[in-house]
Parts: C-alpha cells; sequence; structure tokens
C-alpha cells in the first residue's frame, strides 16, 4: 500500500509525523520515533522572547515589586523552565540530523519583526530541512485591530521567509476574521505549507492561593473537526501545502483529515498518551483502511471530501448548520433515553 505524500517539497513515506512536542528532547526517543515509521521530525518552537531576551528581563524586573501582584507573575514562565536555550536548541538540531535520515523541522514561535527573525538563518546553518514559524499571538489590546494584527503577523512571516532558503510553514490559530483570506495572503507570500490549528493553553486560577495555573489537556478526536471543516475549504485553493494538527488520535482520524485535503498529519497527544510506539500502529491502521475502502494509495483519497468543487462554500456551510439545527432531536445523542 502506497501511504507516500508530498510535503514541504519532500517525499515522505506517510503523511503521520510527530507533532512540535517535548519528544524531541531525548536522541533515543527522537530513534524510536523513526523506527516506528515517523516520516519526519518536527520540533517543539523556540521562542522570539527566549532569543531576544528583552521581554523577560522587563518581566523579571517587575519582581522587585512582588508584593503588590506577586499572583499576577504566576503567569510568566521562569528562564529554567524553557526545555532548551538557543544555543542548546541549535545544538539539538544538529545531533538530531546526525540521529535520523528522516527530515527535520525546527520550529520558531514569534510574534513581532525583529533581529530575532535571523535566528531562522541560524536554525538553516544547523541543519534543519524546513522551518514552521507559529505566530501564537494573543490579541489582548484593545488598540490593535485585526488588520493590524494581521499585518504584522504577515511582516513576521515575510521577514523569515527572506532569510532563509529552506521551506517555510506557518502555524496558524482558527480565530482570524476571514481565515481563508489570511490564508491566501500568506500563500502569496511564496510559504510552503500551513499548519491547521495551534492549540491555545489556557490558564486555570487556585483561588485561595491567588495563582495562576497553567493547564495541559491532551487533545481528543472531537477536536479534528474544526481542522476538518477547514481544511476541506482550503484545499486545492493554494499553492502551499497544507498539515492538520490536533485532534489525530486513531486510523480514522488521519483517513479524514486527508480525505478534507492534509497533506501532513501531526500527532502529539496520542503518542505522549499512548508511547512512541503508537505511530507504527497508527500506520499500519492507516494501511488496513486504505484497503478496506479500496484505494490505492493516500494521495489518490487526498481531497475527495474537500470543498474544491463547491461553487459557494459559505451557502453549504449556512445549509448544513440550518439543516442540522431545524432536525436535531434529544434522543440523537441520548438514545432515546
Amino acid at each position: 500500500m502506497d501511504l507516500s505524500t508530498n510535503y514541504l517539497g519532500f517525499r515522505l513515506s506517510s503523511p503521520i509525523m510527530p507533532g512540535a512536542s517535548p519528544l524531541v528532547d531525548d536522541i533515543g526517543e527522537v530513534r524510536r520515533l523513526e523506527d516506528y515509521g515517523a516520516s519526519a521530525i518536527v520540533m517543539h518552537s523556540l521562542f522570539e522572547e527566549q532569543i531576544s531576551g528583552e521581554r523577560l528581563a522587563s518581566i523579571y524586573h517587575m519582581e522587585m515589586y512582588a508584593d503588590s501582584y506577586a499572583e499576577a507573575l504566576s503567569y510568566f514562565p521562569k528562564p529554567d523552565e524553557y526545555r532548551l536555550g538557543p544555543d542548546q536548541y541549535l545544538e539539538q538540531i544538529r545531533k538530531i540530523k546526525q540521529a535520523v535520515r528522516i527530515p527535520v523541522i525546527a520550529s520558531l514561535n514569534g510574534s513581532t519583526v525583529g533581529g530575532w527573525t535571523d535566528y531562522a538563518k541560524l536554525i538553516q546553518q544547523a541543519g534543519a530541512d524546513a522551518l514552521e514559524l507559529n505566530v501564537y499571538t494573543l490579541a489582548t489590546d484593545p488598540q490593535e485591530s485585526g488588520d493590524q494584527l494581521e499585518k504584522r503577523t504577515l511582516e513576521v512571516v515575510r521577514a523569515v521567509t527572506q532569510a532563509v532558503s529552506i521551506p517555510v510553514s506557518v502555524k496558524l490559530s482558527p480565530y482570524y476574521s476571514s481565515l481563508a483570506n489570511f490564508a491566501h495572503q500568506l500563500d502569496d507570500l511564496g510559504v510552503d505549507g500551513l499548519v491547521l490549528f495551534n492549540r491555545f493553553y489556557q490558564p486555570d486560577i487556585d483561588i485561595e492561593k491567588l495563582e495562576v495555573n497553567p493547564t495541559l489537556k491532551l487533545s481528543s478526536s472531537d477536536e479534528l473537526l474544526l481542522r476538518l471543516r477547514w481544511l476541506a475549504i482550503l484545499s486545492r485553493k493554494l499553492g502551499a501545502n497544507l498539515a492538520c494538527s490536533g485532534g489525530v488520535h486513531t486510523p480514522l482520524d488521519v483517513i479524514k483529515a486527508v480525505m478534507a485535503g492534509a497533506h501532513a498529519v501531526q500527532v502529539v497527544s496520542c503518542l505522549l498518551d499512548r508511547g512512541t510506539e503508537y505511530l507504527k500502529e497508527l500506520r499500519d491502521g492507516v494501511a488496513q483502511m486504505l484497503e478496506k475502502l479500496e484505494y490505492s494509495s493516500i494521495q489518490q483519497m487526498r481531497g475527495n471530501m474537500s470543498l474544491a468543487r463547491c461553487p459557494d462554500p459559505g451557502a453549504f456551510e449556512r445549509a448544513n448548520y440550518m439543516r442540522i439545527l431545524q432536525t436535531w432531536r434529544p434522543d440523537q445523542n441520548n438514545g432515546g433515553k
């Protein structure tokens, strides 16, 4: 069964790859990922703040006033909580490249245009085969419009793509006012791929200790539905490849993402939950499902459930929305009880 796919200019053995996670901090784990069928390695992000140091410095200078708002400072990470500093990150790229034969995709996380974007060149020089740009930003300034935020993000992407010659993908959130338009603007800049979507981790509050507790909850297959919708909408409308990230836990999830239009599928939570060896189970399960559905290859299947041939996807979505609301009955979810 031919599971191969094209992603970021690489011919990969399958669409399944580990997404950005702490798994890549251990070279032995990286080798196991390759042994169990990973088609590429995606490193976790190196953050803009780690490189520039300026924002973190301003935060820690505030600690002299800790008595007045200690609870607010608990939102921010301490320097020793970062797994790899900038120099160690470059060294880890070199080590991973020596350890595996599959493509290594590094990751930068930033939100402003600055000298840190030059670090993309160092990542390329360290041997990374591609770069995933994670443009995570939380719009909290009421004076900054959505248009201003998008322009700033486009400037960041433009600066990074101009700094390197390796393929660049952009990992997006689903919360843009016109995601389809923004995706097309990124495509016009010449990015090689779009990753749908980033997961925002939501902090909780300890009301007795007056502390903010960062929480990390693993995804479930329920989160895949949002990805499927936008993969189907964007598929075959862009020159950039599409990757699905978030909510992929089973071979069926992989099949759905590919049918919607994904060239690659990134998995993290299922590996953290079930172990690295689950990659082989995923890959074998996808091959079995392809055979059962009478497809000869992943390529034959990809995008066959997209909206590429729908003249007005927006009208199609609204029609389905109205139909679901009009036809839903309480016994659909509780078996009639």
